[in-house]
This record gives C-alpha cells, structure tokens and sequence, in this order.
C-alpha cells in the first residue's frame, strides 16, 4: 500500500463531528512505529460534541483534558480509559466548537504479525482490533501521539483514503456504547460487510 497518497486533509475533519465520523467508516488508519506500519480500514466509529453532549469530555467546557477538542480539526486526541487503555479520537469541526470522534474497530490490513505481537495473541484478524482500547494496543498508539496531525504528510499517524474504494458495505447507526450519559443519542457508525 502507497502510505503517504490519497492522505484526508484538514478539509475532511472540519465538518460536522457525525458526518465525519460516518464519513470515516471505509478509510484506513495507519500508524508507523521506527521502520514498521500497521494498518486497517475503519469499521466502527462514534461522534461526541461539546456542552449539549452529556457523554463529551467537553461538555462542561474547556478544561485541560477537553481543551483538544476546542482546537484544530485533524488533530489526534488520545487519552487513557479506565486507567488502562489508550482511545484514539480526531478532533473535527471548527475551530473553538468542540468535537472529535472516536476510532472503535478496524479491520487490519498490514502489520498484522506485529500486530498480533503487540497484543501477545495469536488469534484471526477480525478479534485483533475490533474494540477502541484493542486497536491502540496493536496500532501502537499511545499518548505520546496526543495532538499529532493526522492530516500532515509527516505525521507517522494518518489516514487515508481507501483506494480503491470499497462501497460495498452498508452503515448501521446505533447508540454508543460504554457510556453512562446520553446513551440514546444515535451518534455510533459500523460498517456492515467491510
């Protein structure tokens, strides 16, 4: 796979947080760690906004956990859950109104054996990253890669489109998962058939 072509640019992320996290379901997240990468197309993601969203980080403002999201569309926020997994969100829409989307599953595509030792498994491809803490761990995402620009050509951290283009799958809208507020909102995307 070509890396560096066909990476979204700032354009694609300064959209409303659900088009994009939609719009996310088909591309393919790549990470490079010293002379490896791993890949994997995007099958499940979830929208989060700001203060009218009871489950954001930034629904009560700006604070300096939440104050990445108030910032610049494309630009990775990575956080620990439950002391012990790392999320992956991008940060989207304008400027100064908060939102980002989380990364929940992919469908790896390259570095699967580095992968696989990552996680310290040996199982199939479609249980090494199908949850949001799974795919940091095989990915090798971390905090260290909190505030990188995914759509900088340099940035070991991008994604891209998928070409080309699988379109054969259809998109199923669900609630979020493993939220305590705002459970009803629809704001959850899988790919059905990637």
């Amino acid at each position: 796979m070509e890396y560096k072509k066909n990476i979204l640019d700032r354009g694609f992320y300064s959209r409303d947080t659900s088009k994009v996290a939609r719009d996310l379901l088909g591309k393919v997240l790549v990470k490079k760690s010293g002379r490896t990468a791993a890949s994997g197309i995007i099958v499940e993601t979830e929208a989060y906004y700001g203060p009218g969203d009871p489950a954001s980080h930034a629904f009560r403002g700006s604070t300096p956990r939440s104050s990445i999201m108030f910032g610049k569309a494309g630009i990775a926020y990575v956080y620990l859950c439950y002391g012990v997994y790392w999320l992956l969100n991008i940060v989207t829409g304008e400027e100064g109104v908060p939102g980002a989307v989380l990364i929940r599953g992919l469908k790896p595509l390259d570095g699967i054996e580095e992968m696989q030792k990552r996680r310290n498994i040996s199982c199939g491809r479609h249980k090494l990253t199908d949850g949001p803490g799974k795919l940091t761990i095989a990915m090798d995402i971390g905090y260290s890669d909190n505030g990188k620009d995914v759509a900088d050509p340099k940035s070991d951290i991008y994604i891209l489109e998928n070409n080309p283009p699988d379109e054969s799958f259809i998109i199923k809208n669900t609630e979020r998962i493993g939220i305590t507020n705002g459970k009803d909102r629809l704001l959850r995307y899988i790919a059905i058939g990637l």
